[in-house]
């Protein structure tokens, strides 16, 4: 089989497509012929060794994908050869096949393709964790989101929006506010041209908002942790600008605020009902056609290089796609 692989921690530029062994199934795992890969910044960080994991070499990267099961081992249960599903394996989804444990294995619902279920897992899934389960968004409450015009931003922005906040969309060009306005964002708010704080005073009548969703970091966390009102909570999510913010404490303890923690891929590790409660949750919002994965960039197998390099140049609006195999459908 072909893959995209990352023999030594370096640029994105280094990684390379070549033919590898196809994978030897084990008793509790699956193997999916891959239809889509979806692109994301933990696969920009990882084979740059920035990320938290750095799994040994040599290896794929590829988060999140969609496919059809091709082999299923034997201490597997619920799913059977020539399934669609989604996949979260971590690494290894940008190769034509990819071995899965089972537990990190889903339905694919037969209304949603193969590039809307690779679109689904990560981005979405981490801003509902994030919103849902950590902040407790609730209806009525104003939700900053930074970065909005990203994947998870954007997810974040229609799941505010589901869950009955009242959004306020942050990002750096007319062009990307307008992509979250289509979005269903309230207010939009321009890093350039726009004072953040006094936005989100206005908007909130004085009030400062409810939670910030931060998945950028850098300079614009800080102003954004002092426009929370009492008790708001401010989510780190990540920092695609690439700068790990050092926010002094005195502003959590000014009007009680909270600093909270937003690692999915170990809450999903640590709580499996929970995350298949929350995939559950996203199907049927996708089905009832409350949410939509905005897929903005495609690309081919071959061409995965540039894809992951667009994506960490921050140009991507919503999620950016690789058709592994175009065949599967």
């Amino acid at each position: 089989m072909h893959a995209i692989v990352c023999e030594a921690f370096g640029p994105i530029n280094q990684l390379k497509l070549q033919e590898v062994p196809d994978p030897v199934l084990k008793s509790s795992d699956v193997i999916i012929d891959v239809g889509a890969a979806s692109v994301n910044f933990p696969d920009a960080l990882i084979v740059q060794g920035l990320y938290q994991n750095k799994p040994p070499f040599p290896f794929s990267p590829g988060h999140e994908l969609a496919g059809i099961i091709s082999e299923v081992g034997a201490d597997v249960l619920g799913f059977k050869v020539g399934d669609r599903v989604v996949a979260i394996p971590g690494i290894g989804g940008f190769a034509e096949k990819v071995m899965v444990n089972g537990s990190r294995v889903f339905p694919l619902t037969p209304k949603m393709s193969m590039e809307e279920g690779a679109a689904l897992a990560l981005t979405y899934g981490t801003s509902l964790h994030a919103l849902q389960n950590i902040a407790k968004l609730q209806r009525g409450e104003t939700l900053l989101v930074l970065g909005a015009s990203g994947g998870v931003g954007a997810a974040a922005i229609e799941l505010g929006k589901i869950m009955g906040a009242k959004v306020i969309a942050a990002a750096s060009t007319q062009e990307k506010l307008e992509f979250c306005k289509n979005l269903g964002a309230d207010i939009l708010l321009n890093y350039d041209t726009d004072d953040l704080k006094t936005v989100v005073k206005e908007a909130t009548l004085g009030k400062g908002c409810d939670v910030v969703y931060d998945a950028v970091g850098g300079k614009y966390s800080e102003p954004a942790m002092r426009s929370l009102g009492w008790r708001g909570r401010f989510l780190v999510v990540g920092f695609a600008a690439g700068e790990i913010p050092k926010i002094p404490l005195n502003l959590a303890l000014l009007s009680e605020r909270s600093i909270l923690g937003v690692f999915w891929g170990d809450w999903v590790r640590r709580n499996p009902e929970g995350h298949l409660q929350n995939m559950e949750l996203l199907t049927g919002w996708f089905e009832s056609k409350a949410l939509k994965p905005v897929i903005s960039a495609r690309f081919d197998l071959e061409h995965t290089v540039q894809a992951i390099e667009h994506l960490a140049s921050r140009k991507a609006m919503g999620k950016v796609v690789v058709n592994i195999n175009p065949h599967i459908q």
